[in-house]
């Protein structure tokens, strides 16, 4: 919205000092014609924002003004900051607002604190992008437009269309009574009923959604960390799942744990290695996640386990015995 987007300019311009059209442009995501017009409305409005001509000329605000804004004290804005570090917001399509509520956080600061806030929350760095491996730990994409649709009916409390791509299966819609919505690895999920039923919906798998003008049918109040919590359950006992008993390297034990669905239980060896039980969805998942931790774990059960990967070593070491010109 056009008010939002004043807010966010003076914010812009009270944080660098003087900024160009055109890096004005790329911050609020619009045109450098729209930032012109936003610029003689702040300047229509009262707001003291100036032109400086030149090579390094740009916008800037008279020295000294400052935006009618709630104070924060330093602990508080850092806690806001840190916590506008994670990457959740992009999983429910909110990146644009929490860019522009942190500088809402940061301007309503005095100034003395601002400095010292801002400074902290340099040092923090929560859920980087990769591992120390290098290993991309890459968040899925929802468009703004469904996440924004999607987000009206939870918050409105109105039903849903949505079509869906389930695993394995052809997009169809659906008509869901929306709960609300879960972020977890950066993965976004929308907690909903379908015809009483409950329903969890990743939400990089929705291809469209409509907002619906009928009422949801749900209870007033929700403890979605409970209602998680007991879809999680469920999860994990259900469908072609497997136990596996494995031992593993203590250095990988948390790539193993990261890829099964529930760890049963865990003992030490004597040779300091750790024997776990834990579930898979499904063999393949089995398979896949064993192979991943080459000689750093060993399948001790089921047998069929041990003999699937023990068949794909083999097959890979006869791939690998040939000469290149076979």
């Amino acid at each position: 919205m056009r008010a939002d987007r004043l807010v966010s300019l003076v914010l812009l311009l009270r944080q660098h000092g003087r900024m160009s059209a055109a890096a004005l442009a790329r911050e609020l995501e619009v045109s450098t014609r729209t930032v012109l017009r936003d610029i003689e409305a702040l300047s229509a409005a009262g707001v003291p924002v100036y032109a400086e001509r030149g090579r390094h000329g740009g916008f800037a605000l008279l020295p000294g003004f400052r935006t009618e804004l709630t104070g924060l004290n330093p602990d508080e804005a850092l806690a806001l900051l840190v916590a506008g570090s994670r990457r959740g917001a992009q999983a429910f399509g909110l990146g644009s607002a929490l860019a522009s509520a942190m500088l809402k956080v940061v301007d309503a600061l005095p100034e003395s604190y601002r400095a010292t806030a801002a400074g902290a929350a340099e040092r923090l760095l929560i859920d980087p992008e990769t591992d120390l491996l290098s290993r991309r730990l890459a968040a899925e994409e929802v468009p703004d437009a469904i996440a924004a649709e999607i987000l009206r009916a939870v918050f409105a409390g109105h039903k849903l269309q949505i079509h869906y791509a389930a695993a394995d299966q052809a997009p169809k819609w659906r008509t869901v009574d929306p709960i609300g919505l879960v972020t977890v690895r950066d993965r976004g999920y929308l907690l909903a009923t379908r015809s009483g039923a409950d329903r969890t919906y990743r939400l990089s798998r929705v291809l469209a959604a409509k907002e619906l003008p009928e009422p949801a049918q749900r209870p007033d109040r929700v403890d979605l960390d409970r209602a998680w919590q007991e879809r999680s359950t469920r999860f994990r006992t259900g469908g072609d799942q497997v136990t596996v008993l494995v031992r593993v390297n203590p250095a990988r034990r948390e790539d193993l744990v990261g890829t099964a669905l529930a760890v049963l239980a865990e003992d030490a060896d004597p040779d300091g290695w750790l024997r776990l039980e834990v579930t898979f969805q499904d063999p393949r998942h089995a398979e896949w996640a064993l192979w991943q931790l080459s000689t750093y774990a060993e399948a001790l059960a089921p047998q069929w386990l041990r003999d699937s990967l023990r068949a794909r070593a083999v097959a890979i070491a006869t791939r690998y015995g040939m000469s290149s010109g076979e």
